[in-house]
C-alpha cells in the first residue's frame, strides 16, 4: 500500500477492540459460574488468565511486527480472535472455555502492541503524546459499549449471546482492516536479538518504572470488571444496574484525557501529571472503602478512571525513546513486563476481592514510585551540574 499513516478512527477501534472483548465479558461473569456451577474466584481467573496470555501474545506479535509486518500481524490476530471466540460460544465445560478465552486474548493482543508500533512509526515526542491522549479520549466509551452490551446480551441470552456478539463484532473489524490498514513498517529495520534488546531493557530503571506504574493503573481499573460483578450481586443489583456504571467509568477516562491533552498545552511536566494521577487513586480507594456496604461503591471509580487517563499517555509516549531502531520488538517486551504484572495483580486481587484494599494498595506504590523517579532525576541533574561546574 501507498498510504504510510493509519486513520485515526482505524487506529482507536484496533486499540479499543481487546479492552471491548474484557469489559464485555465482564457483565457475563456470573452467568458462567451459574452456567458452569463454578465458584466466584473461579469464574474470576478468566480475567488475569486473559492478561496472562495477552503478554504472551504481546512478544509474539510485536516480534512478528518486525519480521512479517504490521499489517499482517494484526489480521492474522484479529482472525485468531474470532476463531476462539467461535469456540468458546460451542465450549461445553468451564475448562474449555478458559482455554478458549486464553486463545482470544492471544490473538487480541495484537491490537496494542501492533498499533502502538503503527502509531510509534509514524509519530514522536510531543505529538505521539497527543495522538495517545486522543486515543485514549476515545478508549474511555470501549467500558460504556463493552458493559452496556455485555450485560443487555448476559441478560437476554447469557454468556454465549456474548461471544456471538464478539465474533460478529471481530469479522467486521477483520474486513475494514484487510482494506485500510496500511504497512508502515520501515525498509531498512534494525533487526536485533530478542534477548539482546530483553537483555538492554532488563537493566533499564525507566522501563520498569513504565512497566510497573502502567500495571498498578490496570490493575486498580481492571480489578473493579472482575470483582464489582459479585459485590453488586452480593447487594442485590442486577447485571444491568453493572452495565450502566460504566457510564461513570467512562466519563472520568474521557475527562482525564482531555484534562491530559490541556496540561500537555499548558507546558506541565508529564511527571508532574502522573504524581496528580496517583493522588487520585488514593482518593478512589479512600471512597470505595467508605461505600463499600453500599451499591453507590462505583462512583468513586469515575477517579481510577480520571487517572488512568492522565497517566498512561504520558507513560507510554516516553516509554520506548531509546528503543527507535526496534520498536516492535521492544515494545513486545515492555508489553510482556506490564502485562504479566496486571495478570498475577488481577489474579491474587480477585482471590482477596477486596476493591478499596486493591485500589488503595495500587495507589500508595505508584504514588512511592513517581517520588523514586522524581528523586532520582533531581539527584541526576544535580550529579551532573556538578560535573559541569568541576
Amino acid at each position: 500500500m501507498n498510504k504510510k499513516t493509519i486513520s485515526t478512527l482505524l487506529a482507536v477501534s484496533l486499540l479499543m477492540f481487546p479492552q471491548l472483548i474484557e469489559t464485555m465479558y465482564s457483565p457475563a461473569l456470573t452467568s458462567i459460574k451459574n452456567h458452569f456451577s463454578v465458584t466466584t474466584s473461579e469464574a474470576a481467573q478468566a480475567l488475569s488468565l486473559f492478561f496472562m496470555v495477552f503478554a504472551v501474545g504481546v512478544v509474539f506479535w510485536g516480534t512478528m511486527c518486525d519480521v512479517i509486518g504490521r499489517r499482517l500481524s494484526t489480521l492474522l490476530g484479529i482472525a485468531i480472535c474470532i476463531a476462539s471466540a467461535t469456540f468458546c460460544y460451542y465450549s461445553p465445560t468451564f475448562q474449555g472455555l478458559l482455554y478458549g478465552f486464553g486463545a482470544c486474548a492471544f490473538g487480541a493482543a495484537v491490537g496494542s502492541v501492533c498499533t502502538q508500533t503503527i502509531l510509534r512509526d509514524s509519530f514522536e515526542g510531543a505529538s505521539l503524546t497527543r495522538i495517545f491522549s486522543i486515543a485514549s479520549t476515545s478508549i474511555g466509551l470501549s467500558p460504556v459499549i463493552g458493559m452496556l452490551l455485555g450485560s443487555w446480551l448476559t441478560a437476554h441470552g447469557g454468556y454465549t449471546w456474548v461471544f456471538a456478539a464478539m465474533v460478529i463484532m471481530l469479522s467486521l473489524l477483520l474486513l475494514w482492516g484487510g482494506f485500510a490498514l496500511p504497512e508502515t513498517k520501515p525498509n531498512h529495520i534494525k533487526r536485533d536479538s530478542l534477548f539482546l534488546v530483553a537483555n538492554k531493557m532488563i537493566r533499564d530503571g525507566h522501563i520498569w518504572y513504565i512497566a510497573l506504574m502502567v500495571g498498578l493503573a490496570n490493575i486498580a481499573l481492571f480489578s473493579y470488571y472482575s470483582i464489582a460483578p459479585f459485590m453488586f450481586e452480593h447487594l442485590g443489583a442486577s447485571v444491568k444496574f453493572f452495565g450502566n456504571t460504566s457510564f461513570v467509568l467512562a466519563a472520568g477516562s474521557i475527562l482525564g484525557s482531555l484534562l491530559n491533552i490541556r496540561l500537555i498545552r499548558k507546558h506541565i511536566r508529564g511527571d508532574i501529571i502522573v504524581m496528580l494521577s496517583t493522588l487520585m487513586m488514593l482518593a478512589a480507594g479512600l471512597g470505595v472503602y467508605l461505600l463499600q456496604e453500599t451499591v453507590w461503591f462505583f462512583i468513586p471509580m469515575a477517579l481510577v478512571s480520571l487517572s488512568f487517563g492522565l497517566a498512561l499517555p504520558n507513560l507510554f509516549s516516553t516509554a520506548l525513546i531509546n528503543y527507535r531502531n526496534h520498536l516492535g520488538t521492544a515494545g513486545a517486551l515492555l508489553g510482556l513486563f506490564y502485562y504479566l504484572i496486571i495478570g498475577f495483580g488481577l489474579d491474587h486481587a480477585a482471590h482477596v476481592g477486596n476493591l478499596a484494599m486493591t485500589l488503595l494498595v495500587c495507589g500508595g506504590c505508584s504514588f512511592v514510585l513517581v517520588l523514586l523517579k522524581l528523586f532520582t532525576a533531581k539527584t541526576s541533574k544535580q550529579t551532573s551540574e556538578n560535573a559541569t561546574t568541576s
